[in-house]
């Protein structure tokens, strides 16, 4: 079993974006998948049919994922961001400076099945060295980030 899961959180945007990925795969690839494999059926021998392996695994890719989304939406815990908390928490969007570079960084907490470092801000996992350190903290704390490398970090805002 995947890191994906086992973490048992969402939060409210992670939520709808699981919900949104699963109407896809249910109204648009898995029909599209289904007449796939009905034209590679149609070519005959089914025994050295390359589209109808390729059709084969993509379906076993979306019925895969579709459990998988299903069993998240069904067990994992949606965090609702306290707004009146003015503490670091899963949801926060969080500009950190990073001491010993002089260098800031920012970043939205979410639980380990939502984490994108392409997104703009990245999204940090809870459970990464940085997510880890600063959860509970407030504007202005200097706090050490463990991890492979530990370094010096102060919160400068906190969303």
């Amino acid at each position: 079993m995947n890191s994906e899961m086992t973490d048992g959180i969402l939060t409210p945007e992670g939520k709808k974006e699981l919900e949104a990925e699963l109407n896809d795969l249910l109204t648009v690839e898995r029909p599209k998948n289904k007449e796939e494999l009905a034209l590679a059926r149609s070519q005959g021998d089914l025994s050295e049919n390359a589209d109808y392996d390729a059709a084969r695994n993509r379906q076993a890719e979306i019925e895969g994922r579709i459990k998988q989304i299903n069993y998240m939406l069904d067990n994992y815990k949606v965090v609702e961001k306290n707004t009146n908390d003015k503490k670091v928490q899963i949801g926060s969007t969080v500009t950190v400076e990073r001491l010993d570079k002089k260098r800031e960084i920012r970043f939205t907490l979410v639980g380990t099945s939502e984490v994108d470092l392409s997104a703009v801000p990245q999204r940090l996992g809870n459970d990464s060295p940085l997510g880890k350190a600063c959860i509970g903290h407030t504007v202005g704390e200097e706090i050490t980030v463990s991890g492979p490398v530990s370094y010096k970090i102060k919160i400068k805002e906190i969303d």
